[in-house]
């Protein structure tokens, strides 16, 4: 379950498991989680995070996101 970003209360990471799945990453704070595919960063899966929270998780992701695709495709080797 590497990280690849940390911001504030933030992590984000990737399941090793998941590589045949589309890119995507999954953010936590505490006991909240969510997916969000990195093609577009639309939401997979929410498990706790408020709306509005997400907005602010997503406009984050985005500034980060040649970042994450990076991480993603060294990672799976793809």
């Amino acid at each position: 379950m590497p990280t690849v970003l940390r911001w504030g209360p933030y992590r984000a990471f990737f399941y090793s498991n998941e590589g045949s799945e589309p890119a995507h990453v999954h953010v936590r704070r505490g006991d909240m989680e969510a997916k969000f595919w990195l093609h577009d960063l639309s939401v997979a899966v929410n498990a706790g995070f408020p709306s509005h929270e997400i907005g602010g998780i997503i406009r984050h992701l985005r500034s980060h996101r040649d970042e994450l695709l990076g991480a993603w495709n060294e990672h799976f080797g793809n």
